[in-house]
């Protein structure tokens, strides 16, 4: 049976540049990872905005994170394999990249939202990305381009961790 994880954050100040919200990357060898949700909302201002986002997969070289660690979504499961790290490398998680690194991005999903409404990304069951534990490529969260709007971010990514 699958156990669910939460990477989330909130009142977070972004750098002014295209940053990754949530990076994590599925430990090798290990379990693979399926992203069931994806949302970013912000509460500084209510000036109505547009804001791309980008739902990707990356491989090395991956971006400098502020270490972060994933919390249960079922009280009696295990804790993660994926743990807290700064360097987007196998096994790890992090957010609110302060550098992109120079791994390639390889868009999955492409979209955009109003800043005042938010976003949410909901997987239905075709829809669900897998990473398997053998490939090494991390999955991120990512704005490609600099926020309006840099202080009071929200935002988060449910995972399964599977087999």
């Amino acid at each position: 049976m699958a156990r669910e994880y939460t990477i989330s954050a909130g009142g977070i100040t972004l750098a002014n540049q295209a940053v990754t919200l949530v990076f994590l990357n599925p430990l090798s060898p290990g379990c693979s990872i399926e992203i069931l949700r994806c949302w970013i909302s912000q509460s500084a201002n209510v000036t109505s905005v547009q804001q791309r986002v980008q739902l990707v997969t990356q491989v090395t070289a991956f971006p400098t994170l502020v270490s972060a660690t994933p919390a249960k979504m079922k009280i009696t499961d295990p804790i993660s394999e994926i743990v807290g790290g700064t360097a987007g490398a196998a096994g790890t998680c992090g957010i609110n990249a302060s550098a992109e690194g120079a791994g390639t991005k390889s868009i999955i999903i492409e979209d955009a939202f109003n800043v005042v409404l938010g976003y949410q990304w909901v997987a239905t069951p075709k829809e669900i990305i897998r990473l398997n534990a053998k490939v090494a490529q991390g999955f991120g969260l990512h704005l490609p381009v600099a926020a309006a709007t840099l202080t009071n971010w929200a935002f988060g990514v449910t995972y399964a961790e599977i087999g």
